[in-house]
């Protein structure tokens, strides 16, 4: 069984963000980039199933511009055996690059797709819905537990009123959640094992997808700065302040 993976190059979880000075998009100079978190996940999840002896190819795909290549030479570090790059200009919306996914998936016809269920900068939590859509697969969505038998997926994912269990046939799309698995660390053998391995880049074109978006961004502003707190001299003041100016209390 093939598995493919989708990875996005983000800005690390780590850094604080900022935004530029003509509130048009966040800063990027000298900030350190990093694999998303949930993709981290769901490669983990893939080389599992692989080690298991369930699947026996893991090819991991990055839609960007060439610096994405770091990210997926750290995917293949961890244990993918191959990678693909589709190239082209960053911060394409979420169905473009779902459209550039959904080309590669049938070509390389995986029988099953394992992505994060959102990336960190954008949180839009889309793709993942939108490529199962364009290739007609079933899907399970924020998943904590997945079992792969018979052609199945027992995929165990969380909602809000705790958890739910569903049966999914292959080929099928799965995103992953925080609580499906902990990410390993790439070994230094690995990262210089990783550096042979095969990197195929394609383009939008190749693949035969229009990439114009229509979706812009307008501006981009920081969270409002938070206020410095205040001492009061008594409970009774206290309850007075809760009640009158935050008007938590009744």
């Amino acid at each position: 069984m093939k598995i493919l993976v989708s990875v996005k190059r983000v800005i690390d979880y780590n850094v604080k963000v900022r935004v530029n000075a003509d509130n048009t998009a966040v800063d990027l100079t000298n900030t350190k980039m990093s694999m998303n978190p949930f993709c981290e996940i769901a490669v983990e999840e893939a080389i599992r199933l692989k080690e298991k002896g369930v699947a026996s190819e893991v090819v991991v795909v990055s839609v960007g511009s060439k610096a994405c290549q770091e990210t997926l030479r750290t995917a293949l570090a961890l244990g993918a055996d191959r990678a693909i790059q589709v190239e082209t200009e960053d911060h394409l919306d979420s169905l473009v690059v779902a459209k550039l996914l959904a080309k590669v998936a049938e070509q390389e016809e995986p029988e099953l797709i394992i992505m994060g269920k959102q990336a960190i900068d954008s949180d839009n939590n889309q793709t993942g819905q939108m490529l199962a859509a364009l290739l007609d697969y079933p899907q399970a969505t924020f998943a904590s537990e997945v079992i792969i038998e018979n052609g199945e997926g027992k995929v165990t994912r969380e909602i809000d009123g705790g958890l739910q269990t569903l049966m999914v046939t292959l080929p099928a799309v799965v995103t992953t959640d925080l609580r499906l698995n902990e990410p390993r660390f790439a070994s230094l053998p690995n990262i210089m094992k990783a550096k042979r391995k095969p990197l195929e880049v394609k383009t939008a074109a190749d693949l035969g997808v229009e990439v114009s978006s229509n979706v812009s961004v307008v501006s981009v502003t920081p969270p409002a700065q938070r206020a410095g707190g205040i001492k009061v001299g008594s409970v009774s003041e206290l309850v007075e302040k809760l009640k009158n100016e935050a008007k938590v209390v009744s």
